[in-house]
């Protein structure tokens, strides 16, 4: 399968460090995807296309599931999702959601493709632990030790960086990155020896089912606060995690049938009130 981020070698140092367990026990990740793929209206391709597959959730935001399932497992959970467009019309251009994980570790992921301030594409992870921090993306690993004590060697209390450029091993072919090369490698190296590839169908499969978990969730209508005696209009905008108005109307009405209640509700208990001061009485 075609996810070539299991093959950069920053995020296989950081795959090593977290299993060795340098920062200690993961308790958050942020996991980002940024890139001008859509940076204003177009015409119809299959990116612009649902029914084609088009859209940042089946695109950049599968990317970055896959490679923090590779890190630290896939989620077993997704909440509050948005799926926006920006430019799109049938399509996401941006995706934002909440990830839980095995052991509580939880997290969110942004992707959004129509963002130009990147020049490509760009992913990046941060995990907080219990004793430091990883920050990893292509060009280098940060890393952040409260306590060094059984660290591996190289490694100190503060702050430490390595760059991608000594953590890539020569390839055999350049083919526009180490990564792809280095991906194109271990699959014939698979199929001579019987091996199971780093990338098979099933960690694909994994990653489709956390992005079809996210667009179910996205289309759930949600459940939002409002000060007291705000208006429902003070949330337009934000009850649907789509952008429609369908949704927007059923929030209204919701709400107003809870304000109604809760009116009825206060009328009992004065009610209710009154009349034990009588029986007292």
């Amino acid at each position: 399968m075609g996810y070539h981020y299991r093959f950069v070698a920053a995020f296989t140092e950081a795959k090593r460090l977290l299993e060795l367990g340098v920062i200690g026990k993961p308790h958050h990740v942020r996991i980002e995807a940024y890139g001008p793929v859509v940076v204003r209206p177009k015409g119809s391709t299959w990116r612009s296309q649902r029914v084609e597959g088009g859209g940042c959730l089946f695109d950049y935001a599968c990317h970055a599931i896959d490679l923090a399932a590779y890190l630290v497992g896939p989620p077993v959970g997704v909440s509050g999702t948005v799926l926006n467009g920006v430019f799109s019309e049938d399509v996401e251009d941006e995706v934002y959601s909440r990830l839980m994980f095995k052991d509580q570790l939880y997290g969110e992921l942004s992707a959004n493709w129509s963002d130009e301030s990147h020049r490509k594409m760009s992913v990046r992870l941060t995990f907080w632990g219990t004793n430091g921090r990883i920050n990893v993306d292509r060009q280098e690993l940060q890393v952040y030790l409260r306590d060094a004590t059984g660290a591996p060697q190289g490694l100190k209390k503060g702050w430490n960086i390595r760059y991608t450029t000594e953590l890539t091993r020569p390839v055999w072919f350049y083919v526009r990155g180490e990564e792809y090369s280095a991906q194109v490698e271990h699959f014939v190296e698979c199929i001579k020896t019987g091996a199971t590839p780093l990338s098979n169908f099933r960690t694909a499969a994994d990653t489709v089912r956390v992005a079809v978990m996210m667009r179910q969730d996205a289309e759930t209508p949600f459940r939002t606060a409002a000060a007291q005696g705000a208006p429902a209009s003070a949330l337009s905008g934000t009850a649907d995690r789509r952008g429609g108005t369908q949704r927007l109307s059923i929030l209204r009405t919701l709400m107003e049938r809870s304000q109604l209640a809760g009116r009825v509700l206060r009328r009992a208990l004065s009610s209710a009130e009154r009349s034990s001061t009588r029986v007292v009485k």
